[in-house]
């Protein structure tokens, strides 16, 4: 027999990987002395030590044979344990480039803010501001009057006031207006959203009573004059943003709503959903309701959402009469749903941007993505085509191929927004690893494969995003 076979401790052996682990003092000691560690928390630091080690001794348990001891040395383990750190430091939200080319993308954080939005928001969150502090009384204010006014100038409402969600807005005026009571509603507009958003739940959960009426395809005016009884609180109509029903199809309109409404004396109210103020007609693109023909229509209360066509932060909105918007304020649910001075901050700057619609158009981005002519999106993408032929690598294919982006955000669903793509193929490397690795490493892109080639669609990348392709490009093929 070898001496190997005499010796019941070779490196291999269970026991003693197991006795030859570091211990996490040991370790730590090792790290503390590494400038590589000097400004990270020790908390941090010890953390990530005992899961290295932890880590380690499972392995070593389920396959001791893999292992030659080396491994075990302090100073391997103590890499290893750098980029656990690293990956503990490391911020969760970070940011990517969308080349997907769907405009309000739901998963990347929506709508980007207008610069004019983010500049409010700096100031705000920097210094102390009049948030509910009314400086011409010197006493203590309302926070929704930093916006009141200009929703509705805007809107040409009465009254308004924002919540941190559309989803939030409906639930509060539901609440308010038709607790108890049964709120009338089509059966083709009970829509699920994202998020598993659902106006049946929401209703459910407000205390409200749901009457469908109609059925999926048609609902007449007879149909919610009928259903009118003595505990009738409301009638809703909620627009259908995220799908279209086409064919034989009837609904009724905005003006015979609110003619029924005032007839019966009832309150009429409806869900924008993505709401917009600009009438996308008027540049060559599918009608979207606007919140202003809402409200010109004598609706009692409208909602719709500050993320998605309008092009804010994340907000729900609500605007109409003024004796419904004050009882929606004394609503104890309101201070549950209400809204920071952040985004309070963002949503007045963007506003502002809506009292010259060309201004709007041109400086908020979800505007002026959606609204680009194609020839501006063919631009960006052969700026980007010969960026990408400057790597000069035999196993990169470039070209630059027509296709379709969505307005995203449950907005527009019938709308395709013609836009040119970039689409990449590598030797040796499949359209779905070239996807992963795109989207795993500094900087991140995120784009979509279409025929096994993956495609970064240019109408919702940035300008100054073309550099960090070509970047995240650049270091995919130099790591295979």
């Amino acid at each position: 027999m070898t001496d190997e076979l005499n010796n019941p401790e070779t490196p291999n052996d269970l026991q003693h990987l197991l006795r030859n682990l570091p211990g996490v003092d040991a370790v730590l000691e090792r790290a503390e002395s590494d400038s590589r560690f000097a400004q990270i928390p020790r908390t941090v630091l010890t953390a990530a030590i005992r899961d290295v080690i932890g880590d380690l001794r499972d392995r070593i348990r389920r396959d001791p044979g893999a292992f030659s001891g080396a491994e075990l040395d302090p100073g391997v383990v103590a890499e290893q344990v750098k980029s656990r750190v690293d990956a503990a430091m490391a911020e969760n939200l970070v940011t990517v480039v969308n080349a997907t080319g769907i405009v309000v993308h739901t998963n990347l954080g929506r709508s980007l803010l207008a610069p004019e939005a983010v500049r409010h928001m700096i100031d705000v969150a920097t210094r102390y501001s009049n948030l509910e502090f009314n400086l011409a009384e010197g006493k203590r204010g309302s926070r929704y009057t930093a916006v009141e006014d200009i929703l509705c100038e805007i809107s040409g409402a009465p009254a308004a006031m924002v919540v941190n969600n559309n989803a939030g807005a409906v639930l509060l005026a539901l609440d308010t207006i038709a607790r108890n009571r049964e709120v009338i509603v089509s059966r083709g507009e009970l829509v699920e959203i994202g998020g598993s958003f659902r106006i049946p739940d929401v209703m459910a959960r407000s205390g409200a009573i749901l009457k469908e009426v109609g059925t999926t395809n048609r609902t007449h005016l007879s149909d919610y004059r009928q259903a009118i009884g003595d505990n009738t609180g409301l009638l809703l109509k909620v627009h259908t943003s995220n799908y279209a029903i086409v064919g034989f199809t009837a609904s009724v309109s905005l003006p015979e709503m609110v003619g029924l409404g005032r007839e019966v004396h009832l309150p009429v109210m409806e869900d924008l959903g993505s709401g917009t103020f600009v009438d996308f007609q008027k540049y060559g693109l599918a009608k979207e309701p606007t919140v202003q023909e809402s409200v010109a229509a004598g609706l009692d209360i409208v909602t719709f959402s500050g993320d998605k066509l309008l092009g804010g932060p994340q907000a729900g909105i609500l605007v109409g009469a003024r004796s419904i918007i004050d009882q929606v304020r004394r609503n104890p649910l309101t201070r549950a749903l209400r809204i920071d001075k952040l985004t309070l901050a963002a949503l007045e700057s963007t506003l502002r941007l809506y009292r010259d619609e060309a201004v709007a158009v041109e400086h908020i981005p979800t505007l002026q993505m959606i609204t680009s002519p194609v020839s501006r999106v063919a631009e960006k993408a052969m700026q980007l085509q010969d960026r990408l032929a400057g790597i000069e690598d035999d196993r990169l294919e470039i070209r630059v191929i027509e296709s379709v982006s969505k307005a995203g955000g449950g907005s527009l669903p019938l709308l395709d927004l013609p836009t040119r793509c970039v689409g990449i193929r590598i030797k040796g490397l499949s359209a779905s690893r070239i996807d992963r690795r795109m989207r795993n490493q500094e900087p991140r892109v995120i784009g979509r494969i279409e025929e096994d080639t993956f495609l970064m669609d240019m109408r919702t990348v940035l300008p100054d995003e073309i550099e960090i392709i070509y970047q995240a490009a650049h270091q995919l093929l130099n790591g295979i």
